[in-house]
């Protein structure tokens, strides 16, 4: 399996050198140079499998010569072994043909362990074999940055540096990451939104001497295997309902693009997934441009489903690159456009295509507290803002399809309790391993949006942990 970039300069490469370079050289995102397409009863014969083995399964079609089935095996058994449901990410109905996929029983309530407690084992597997450390540099909006922390905290081969707007996270979101003080961990809390935060690390990841310097690794859904990790929720949920003999939707509450990329790069690996619904909270860029092709980034806004407060998408890149026929210099001349002008003039043809297959569906404050009012009173199923975009969307836009629908529910509860408990008037508790986390001591640092400032602090830590040669 080799891999390919969205921007069409980068050499291909394998899973390995894909897996801990994350962005390639010429800026693009990394794609399978093809799709592992299995046919019917190839779907048909992982029916039944338990989570971690059709994780195994899957998952071993894009790593092919870089591990053996086995290995993968190992990786995704220890990975979900830890979490709190045995299924891992269960199915819940919630109204006719409509059923929640539950995607917060890991260790940081929230969807992003699903990828990320399986990354970080797959760092320390590839590092270990090389005989390698790399340092880690992610953005985050609210969940990945604490899902990896979780995930890489106290790891031998990995120094971690992540960066969240500053006061544009939940209490809960921000404790889950400046409460660890494993001495591999830095938190940078920045003065700016989540657009800023990833663009400064995007900005990183091209500052080859820096990149090379601090052998720099990616955790945000830019890193390929983070979405192939992503895929097997979608299949299992699938295969669970009926697949491959029966089609089905998803309806994806989504900021960054990655979570409703992955069920795509599933309907790519053959699976019958027919539609594919967007939810968007205030900022809607993504929803702007299926209604009418308007790809404009404006000021982000701060809303109640703050994972979601995000106008430039990173993985749409990928999907724009399919749409423009895996065209990588077409590919790269409209994200230069995007980052030069802050639009994209996406081509009308290109632009069709999407909206055969996708549809976008926005939701501000007043209407997510209506909506998690509305679910519990009438599923009696108590949801987060995120995941009431979501079903916001499925009861706006599904309610009287016979194809059974897939709904993301995307972060626990407990980690939004002041909005849940203004629409229901229950304030969710945190489950029992985080019940002191309001207690415990922070760590971070406050920096401006400044590149200069955060690179010397990166370095400083990577540094500070390096293994002495």
């Amino acid at each position: 399996m080799r891999y390919v970039s969205t921007r069409g300069e980068a050499a291909p490469r394998g899973f390995d050198d894909v897996l801990l370079a994350g962005l390639a050289e010429d800026g693009g995102l990394f794609l399978p140079e093809s799709w592992p397409v299995l046919t019917v009863a190839e779907w048909r014969a992982l029916r039944g499998l338990p989570y971690a083995e059709l994780a195994a399964r899957l998952l071993h079609r894009f790593a092919g010569e870089a591990m053996t089935l086995d290995e993968m095996r190992a990786l995704t058994t220890d990975a979900y072994a830890g979490f709190r449901h045995p299924a891992v990410t269960p199915l819940v109905q919630i109204a006719p043909n409509q059923f929640v996929l539950e995607l917060f029983h890991g260790p940081t309530l929230a969807f992003k362990d699903v990828a990320l407690q399986l990354l970080g084992r797959l760092f320390d597997h590839v590092l270990t074999k090389r005989g390698e450390r790399i340092t880690i540099v992610g953005a985050t909006s609210g969940d990945t940055g604490s899902a990896a922390i979780e995930a890489c905290r106290d790891r031998e081969a990995v120094d971690i540096v992540i960066l969240h707007p500053e006061n544009r996270t939940s209490e809960v979101q921000r404790r889950q990451m400046t409460t660890v003080l494993s001495p591999n961990v830095a938190n940078i809390a920045l003065k700016g939104s989540f657009d800023d935060c990833q663009d400064l690390v995007k900005t990183m990841f091209l500052d080859a001497p820096f990149r090379k310097e601090m052998r720099l690794a990616a955790v945000n859904s830019i890193n390929w295997a983070r979405i192939a990790a992503q895929i097997v929720y979608y299949a299992y949920a699938a295969l669970n309902l009926g697949a491959p003999e029966r089609e089905v939707a998803v309806a994806v509450p989504t900021g960054n693009f990655g979570n409703v990329l992955a069920a795509w790069a599933a309907r790519q690996m053959g699976l019958p997934i027919a539609h594919f619904i967007i939810g968007s909270n205030r900022n809607d860029i993504l929803a702007r441009f299926l209604a009418a092709n308007d790809m404009t980034a404006r000021d982000v806004e701060p809303s109640l489903s703050p994972s979601m407060d995000i106008q430039v998408s990173s993985n749409f890149e990928r999907l724009l690159f399919e749409l423009m026929g895996r065209d990588g210099a077409a590919t790269a001349g409209l994200m230069r456009d995007f980052r030069a002008e802050g639009r994209m003039p996406v081509p009308d043809a290109a632009w069709k295509k999407a909206r055969e297959l996708f549809t976008g569906f926005t939701l501000d404050d007043a209407g997510t507290l209506a909506e998690i009012q509305r679910l519990h009173r009438d599923a009696g199923y108590l949801a987060d803002p995120h995941t009431a975009v979501g079903t916001a969307a499925a009861h706006a836009l599904w309610s009287d399809r016979k194809m059974p629908l897939i709904i993301a529910a995307t972060a626990h509860p407990a980690k939004f309790p002041d909005a849940v408990q203004r629409a229901t008037g229950i304030r969710p508790a945190l489950p029992p391993a985080l019940a002191d986390l309001y207690e415990r001591p922070e760590r971070f640092t406050v920096l401006p949006n400044d590149l200069g400032e955060v690179e010397a602090m990166v370095r400083a830590h990577a540094r500070r942990n390096a293994v002495p040669a």
